[in-house]
């Protein structure tokens, strides 16, 4: 046989995708929509955290109110030391999730690549992926983690945490709910919006890394945000949960709710 014919046989045909732009010059940015494959699937994954995370806390701290554990707790503890404990074990759990989950993307895409080429050999990871990961995560999780103490406070029992808890997962969800507009049109300024929103602002910020860079001052802007957030919300959170903490029965309305914060 030929020996071009015999190359071929050995060395399998790898498919080897290039983007142009318009004017049939090579693409700066190789990979098009498949660039946002790895933020995608991590951005689903890190708000179905959020939302199971604070939705725990919530249902833990309803049941703990209706079966009048919480009271044998604050006679060993302080609200302050069971709120902290709370979020920082809750946190760290979900943080080791995160974590290995951004470290085996990589791996993951180099396996692929290597084995399959083609389209996965074009996908490209912005080089702050995982930084940015790691610091979205836990800002995020200590927001929702804060709301969620301030929803299970005030909250009765669980189910009633959970309905309320609603009003702010929710917003976890929107980013991925216009995925699709936000490859069609990755300029608009809605998307700026969303990223310095704090509760959308960590599933957004990974979204758009797919997409399209970041510019560094919304960056900053969303991070110094969400931290302020962190704080207002916190010490928020933490005068309810003083205040309702051991009262049960019937939820007090958000008139009754912030009077007594104005008066603690």
């Amino acid at each position: 046989m030929p020996q071009e014919t015999i190359d071929l046989v050995e060395a399998p045909l790898r498919l080897m995708t290039t983007r142009l732009t318009e004017t049939g010059a090579v693409a700066t940015e190789q990979g098009g929509f498949g660039n946002l494959l790895v933020p995608g699937i991590f951005s689903l994954l890190l708000a179905l955290s959020l939302n199971f995370f604070a939705s725990y806390m919530v249902q833990g701290l309803g049941e703990e109110k209706e079966s009048r554990l919480i009271e044998v707790l604050l006679s060993s503890v302080t609200t302050r030391q069971l709120l902290v404990g709370k979020v920082l074990g809750l946190g760290v759990a979900g943080l080791v999730q995160v974590v290995v989950w951004l470290v085996s993307a990589p791996l993951l895409l180099n396996l692929a690549s290597s084995t399959f080429g083609g389209f996965f050999s074009t996908i490209q990871i912005p080089g702050n992926f995982i930084f940015l990961g790691i610091i979205y995560f836990v800002l995020g999780y200590l927001l929702f983690a804060a709301l969620s103490a301030g929803v299970g406070a005030i909250s009765p029992n669980a189910r009633e945490g959970q309905q309320l808890s609603l009003i702010y997962s929710m917003f976890a969800i929107v980013p991925l709910w216009f995925s699709s507009l936000l490859m069609l049109f990755p300029k608009s300024p809605i998307w700026t919006v969303l990223t310095i929103f704090p509760v959308t602002a960590p599933v957004e910020a990974m979204l758009r890394l797919g997409v399209s860079d970041i510019p560094a001052w919304e960056l900053a802007t969303s991070i110094v945000v969400l931290v302020l957030s962190i704080i207002g919300v916190l010490f928020l959170s933490i005068k309810v949960f003083r205040i309702y903490l051991l009262m049960y029965g019937k939820r007090p309305g958000w008139g009754e709710i912030i009077r007594n914060i104005r008066a603690g």
